[in-house]
């Protein structure tokens, strides 16, 4: 969020130069996009170093599963109650899935997750839990729960329709773990 702020700082400092002249479009996009750009590369990398074995051997396999994503969401017209194992829904470690594919009870290594930098500043470690189902989920297809209000959908926007990379990290009895706990 920082580098996002330091770069709208930028481009406004730029584009409105004390020396009072109008700046050519192509240089005000060419600096935002330079900005944006450098934004989205800080907060993508990943240190290989940081990653335990697990992951790392996760990372570097071949992947299981390619689906394309979606997101949901509880509340204002998103999911409500509970995953269809009967489990309350975990933000940003639940996921629905069609398990004539991706088996229920599945705990996923969702590659692009790995390093993503969550709402409460934690960082993403990869893993999720195949705990649900949907009406709409046919096929290759994964909606990533984000939590509660359109607004827990901001940290993942970027993999919304996107195809992601899957490993088939192990299985899970009764409800997926708290967010503490996901990566044991």
């Amino acid at each position: 969020m920082l580098n996002t702020a330091a770069a709208l700082a930028m481009f406004w400092a730029m584009a409105f130069s004390g020396s009072g002249e109008p700046q050519p479009y192509e240089a005000v996009v060419a600096i935002d996009t330079a900005a944006v750009e450098t934004a989205v590369a800080d907060e993508s990398s990943i240190d290989a170093s940081a990653l335990s074995a697990e992951q790392a051997e996760l990372m570097a396999g071949d992947p299981d599963w390619r689906a394309s994503a979606r997101l949901y969401h509880a509340g204002g017209g998103g999911a409500t109650g509970n995953d269809s194992l009967g489990c309350r829904p975990i933000a940003m470690r639940t996921v629905a899935v069609d398990p004539r594919v991706i088996p229920r009870r599945t705990k996923l290594f969702i590659r692009e997750t790995v390093g993503m930098r969550l709402a409460n500043g934690e960082v993403h470690d990869g893993y999720w839990y195949a705990s649900d189902t949907g009406g709409a989920i046919k096929g290759a297809k994964i909606d990533l729960y984000t939590g509660h209000g359109r607004g827990s959908m901001q940290q993942a926007r970027s993999l919304n329709m996107k195809t992601l990379t899957i490993a088939d990290a192990g299985d899970f009895d009764g409800c997926p773990p708290a967010w503490q706990t996901a990566s044991n």
